[in-house]
């Protein structure tokens, strides 16, 4: 363990290197430092994985020190519910078109010298990057957030009072650490929304567009991160049905500095032709009243649980994992949040019955992930490890190991796996049953009753539900990880409920890591249901479908692009292949494909090998999977409704139906190993507004902190139009 450690201090030269962009990895190869296949090469001092060095499975680094910290002693923290203000406290006031006003540049910023200015707004400026529909959806409510080193927080709003928050006092002041034992994070070791912890949660109802500014706080210098994080942004509401200007693509990012305005309508797919009229009353937002507005759009693509995220072009893993992510609920018609009113069309999901939408009282949101932590007890991670860091420590909402205290009735849970690489398989200690009731931010068509929960891999979300009135007041019950890695390409093996209790495993975020303590009986009555009916699945069947395109996922990517902003020009490891034809680094300049607006494909996602698995995410556009394996058979219960990660299991495939309207611009598929995304499997994809066939490709947009530029495409697929 102590050669481990050195190594792990020898070669912090070269992960400073990489990180501030000094170094590629092309001159990594040269100096000996990695080996073609994208690992560390195994010299004594620069690899932790030397045959003598006792390395940890499975961080690839020494053991995370816990400083005597025990679990389940930390009670967990709810989320820390974001501000909703009006539109007009914005300072400056939104506009439809980037706002360029110059500013001086702080000349710590790269390739600036004193005297320049920049504009105040990183979004590419001019109407090809104007948000979409502005007028016809205009902003209602403001959501200002920063990004900034990590900080105490003394203004923690869980929306709920302590009792429901296992004792914490919500004005005390919270410490960045991930327990009390535990160091406090110095400050550019974490970077957060608002600078604090816990993660937030943003809270939005449809009808209700909501203008998020996002300030741009970290550190001017790019080397101040403490070895890990860049510090420009782009950030992703995940999945979000809006134009692509609003959707965090991965090559608009914005410097510190500045900020970006992103507008979410918050409307119902299909909204030009589908209830255009708004006479659905399932196709509506809940009112302050009780009621519910009317608006257009399908109802059956209602979405409840998103999150939000960083997705800056090759460092999407640094800044996630550093920090970056919070979580969305979306609250409709029948998706109310108040599990009381009964008028035929609200589901009564947990919830509570205070307020007429939103009530968080008993729906809990659950942000899991994995962690790991150098000899200081600083968040660390290992970014030469290009098959995806899993860390050694599972933290709840930040929480190492926390408990969570339930009342005997039913609890919502809204479960992220915001890990960057790990996978996770989750269970109850006792073997009891939970009801999964959402597969990604899509309530299922029906609720599926598990006694284990299939793998959930990086991005996806789970909701379910929990009934705690079966225990007795003074029980306890664990949520249980059964998902072991020995490295970040797949699951490595799924364990027995039995074997991961009895600590069967050399991964240490095998076992218990969420203890729930069932403190007393409701004080009201229970009055959520969960109905046999959730939400029925749009019918693609009488639309026609107007191509198929199939997407390889796999190793050995080659460059064929070398944008010195765009492109992941050192070729793979990873890569993805398009109808056939090579397999390719990202280029964020290069188009793959270009659906037309108003028609539905079928897109067919393998995996070019078994010894690695992939979450593939499409930005903007659910779809519904068709077949596992080409039979319709192997897709279970729990993958029938709308999906926006596809997990394509080792050596699988998964075909997908899925429809292309309402907005356009350039969008994005990856692999959501965040680890994989980065290096380098991720393409671009455009829709036209217009619904034409012809060649509209988009100009790609090239940020400088002195503004955004834009470029031709560096490349066009032939298969793409």
């Amino acid at each position: 363990m102590r050669e481990a450690e050195a190594a792990r201090r020898n070669r912090q030269e070269f992960l400073a290197a990489l990180s501030h962009g000094k170094l590629s990895r092309r001159e990594l190869l040269r100096l000996g430092v990695m080996t073609g296949a994208g690992t560390v090469a195994a010299t004594h001092g620069l690899s932790p994985f030397v045959s003598s060095a006792y390395a940890n499975v499975p961080t690839g680094l020494p053991r995370s020190p816990l400083f005597g910290a025990r679990p389940f002693t930390q009670p967990m923290p709810r989320a820390d519910v974001l501000p909703r203000a009006p539109v007009s406290s914005l300072n400056p006031a939104p506009l439809a078109q980037a706002n360029t006003t110059p500013q001086l540049l702080d000349t710590a910023l790269p390739g600036v010298r004193a005297g320049d200015t920049g504009p105040i707004e990183g979004r590419p400026p001019g109407p090809m990057w104007a948000h979409q529909e502005f007028e016809r959806f205009a902003p209602k409510v403001a959501v200002e957030v920063t990004q900034e080193p990590v900080k105490a927080n003394g203004s923690y709003n869980p929306c709920v009072p302590s009792s429901l928050n296992s004792g914490i006092n919500s004005s005390a002041v919270i410490m960045p650490r991930f327990h009390p034992s535990m160091p406090v994070q110095q400050p550019n070791s974490v970077w957060t929304f608002n600078g604090t912890v816990p993660p937030k949660l943003m809270l939005g109802r449809y009808g209700e567009p909501i203008l998020f500014r996002h300030h741009n706080r970290l550190p001017f210098d790019v080397t101040q991160n403490n070895g890990f994080g860049r510090h420009t942004l782009s950030t992703h509401e995940h999945n979000g049905h809006h134009g692509a200007e609003n959707d965090g693509f991965t090559g608009a990012y914005f410097y510190p500095g500045q900020f970006y305005d992103y507008h979410y309508p918050i409307v119902l797919a299909g909204w030009r032709s589908i209830n255009a009229y708004a006479t659905d009353a399932r196709a509506g937002t809940p009112n302050d009243a009780g009621g519910i507005d009317k608006i257009p759009g399908d109802w059956r693509e209602t979405m409840s649980t998103h999150w939000f995220h960083d997705h800056m072009f090759s460092f999407t893993m640094q800044n996630v994992y550093k920090g970056n992510a919070g979580m969305f609920n979306l609250y409709s018609a029948v998706d109310r949040g108040n599990e009381a009113i009964n008028d035929g069309v609200n589901l009564r999901l947990p919830s509570g019955t205070a307020k007429p939408w939103g009530n968080l009282d008993y729906d809990v949101n659950l942000v899991v992930s994995d962690k790991a932590f150098d000899s200081s007890g600083q968040l660390t991670m290992d970014i030469f490890d290009f098959d995806g860091f899993v860390g050694d420590v599972m933290t709840v909402n930040y929480a190492y190991k926390p408990y969570f205290e339930v009342e005997r009735r039913k609890y919502r849970f809204r479960i992220l796996c915001g890990s960057i690489a790990r996978f996770m398989k989750l269970a109850l200690s006792d073997g009891s049953p939970m009801i999964m009731i959402a597969n990604d931010g899509n309530l299922l068509p029906a609720p599926v009753r598990l006694t284990e929960l299939d793998e959930q891999s990086t991005g996806e979300r789970v909701d379910v539900v929990i009934d705690f009135s079966r225990y007795r007041v003074g029980d306890k019950v664990h949520l249980v990880n059964l998902a072991e890695h020995d490295d970040g390409r797949r699951v490595d093996k799924d364990l027995s409920l039995r074997d991961a209790l009895a600590g069967k495993s050399d991964d240490p975020c095998v076992g218990p890591f969420l203890e729930f303590r069932v403190v007393r009986d409701p004080p009201q009555p229970d009055r959520s249901v969960v109905p046999a009916q959730l939400i029925p699945n749009p019918d693609h069947a009488a639309i026609p479908v107007a191509r198929t395109r199939v997407f390889e996922f796999g190793r050995g990517a080659a460059p064929t692009t070398y944008d010195s902003t765009s492109s992941y020009h050192e070729g793979g490891p990873w890569g993805m292949k398009v109808n056939g034809g090579p397999m390719l680094s990202a280029d964020f300049g290069r188009i793959s494909a270009a659906p037309k607006a108003g028609t539905r494909e079928i897109w067919v996602f393998k995996n070019g090998g078994g010894g690695w698995d992939h979450p593939i995410h499409i930005h903007f556009e659910e779809g519904q999977i068709l077949q596992r394996d080409g039979s319709a058979s192997n897709v279970p219960p729990w993958e029938r409704g709308r999906k926006d990660v596809y997990r394509l299991r080792p050596g699988g495939t998964c075909t997908i139906s899925i429809q292309f309207r309402d907005f356009s611009g350039m969008f994005m598929e990856h692999c959501h190993n965040t680890v994989h995304e980065d290096n380098a499997m991720l393409m671009r994809w455009e829709m036209n507004s217009n619904g034409t066939s012809a060649l509209q490709a988009m100009p790609t947009p090239i940020p400088s902190p002195q503004g955004v530029t834009f470029r031709p495409p560096t490349d066009i697929l032939p298969s793409a139009y």
